[in-house]
C-alpha cells in the first residue's frame, strides 16, 4: 500500500510539473509581447530583459491606433469576422439540420463530398480561388473575403453541428410534428435552442479563423484601405523593423476582440467542447 501510495504521489507531481511547464511555455510569449508593448524604444533590447517595465509608457498604443489608419484596419477585420460568422452559422446550421433529420437522394454522397473537401489543404486551392475571385470581381473586396472565408468554414461547421443535432431526442421532434410544427418551426424552436453550446463553439472557431487569416487577405487585397489587421500588422513590421514596441502594441490591440468573444461565449463554448466526452 505504501509503495502504491508513493507511486501515485510521484505520478501526481510529474503531471503537475508537466502542466506547469506547458503553461509557462504557452503564457510566456504573451507576457513578453505585453511587456514589450509598454516599453519605450530605447529599452526594448535591454539586457537582461525586464518582464515588468521600469518605465512603462502608453505611447506605443497611441501611435499604433492613430498612425497608418490602424482604426480602419480594425474595423475592416471586425466587419469581415462578424459577417463571416453570421453567414457560416446560418448556412451550416441549416445544412446540419438537413443531414441530421431528413432523408433525401444523394444524402450520403453529398456528406462524403463535404468531408472530402476538408481533406484538401487550402493553400493548394489558392490559385484557382484567386482566378475565381478575379472573374467574380471580388478582388479588393471585404465582401469577397467574407464569401471565401465562409466557403472555407461551412463544411467543418456543418460536420460539427450535425453531430449535435443528431443528439436532440427524436421524441421531441415527433411531438412537435404531431402538434403541427413544420420543419422550419422545429429548427428554430427546438434544434437551435438545444444546440447553443455547439453554435457558440462554431461561432468562436469561425470568428477566430476569419480574424486571424493572413494568406488569402494578403493575396486578394491590394487597396491599403481594405487591409485587415493581420496584413496591416505585417506591413507595419516591415516599415518599422526595429520598433517592436509599436508592433507588439498593435498585436495586443488585435487580440482584444478575440478575448471579448471568448469571455462572452465561454460557458457555452466549454459545454460544447466537452459534449460527448462522457457517454450517456
Amino acid at each position: 500500500m505504501a509503495v502504491a501510495s508513493s507511486h501515485q504521489r510521484l505520478t501526481t507531481w510529474l503531471r503537475f510539473i508537466l502542466a506547469a511547464v506547458a503553461a509557462v511555455v504557452m503564457v510566456l510569449p504573451f507576457v513578453i509581447m505585453m511587456s514589450t508593448s509598454f516599453k519605450p524604444q530605447t529599452l526594448i533590447l535591454e539586457m537582461p530583459p525586464e518582464l515588468i517595465p521600469s518605465e512603462p509608457t502608453g505611447r506605443n498604443y497611441r501611435e499604433a491606433w492613430t498612425e497608418s489608419s490602424f482604426a480602419v484596419y480594425f474595423a475592416n477585420s471586425l466587419y469581415v469576422a462578424l459577417s463571416t460568422t453570421f453567414v457560416v452559422l446560418l448556412l451550416s446550421s441549416m445544412m446540419a439540420y438537413a443531414f441530421a433529420r431528413f432523408d433525401f437522394p444523394g444524402k450520403k454522397v453529398a456528406f462524403v463530398a463535404l468531408l472530402g473537401g476538408l481533406m484538401i489543404p487550402g493553400i493548394i486551392t489558392i490559385v484557382p480561388a484567386f482566378v475565381l475571385a478575379k472573374n467574380l470581381n471580388l478582388l479588393d473586396s471585404l465582401n469577397g473575403l467574407t464569401l471565401f472565408y465562409s466557403g472555407g468554414a461551412v463544411a467543418f461547421m456543418t460536420f460539427l453541428l450535425r453531430g449535435f443535432f443528431e443528439k436532440v431526442p427524436i421524441a421531441l421532434d415527433e411531438a412537435m410534428t404531431i402538434d403541427g410544427a413544420g420543419a422550419v418551426r422545429r429548427f428554430l424552436h427546438l434544434y437551435l435552442p438545444l444546440s447553443r453550446p455547439a453554435l457558440a463553439t462554431a461561432a468562436i472557431f469561425t470568428f477566430l479563423g476569419a480574424w486571424d487569416e493572413f494568406v488569402w487577405a494578403l493575396t486578394v487585397i491590394n487597396d491599403p484601405g481594405k487591409r485587415t489587421l493581420p496584413v496591416a500588422i505585417a506591413a507595419l513590421q516591415g516599415q518599422r523593423a526595429t520598433e517592436w514596441g509599436l508592433v507588439f502594441a498593435a498585436s495586443a490591440i488585435a487580440i482584444i476582440p478575440v478575448i471579448v468573444v471568448y469571455v462572452i461565449a465561454q460557458r457555452q463554448f466549454m459545454a460544447g467542447a466537452t459534449a460527448g466526452a462522457v457517454k450517456d
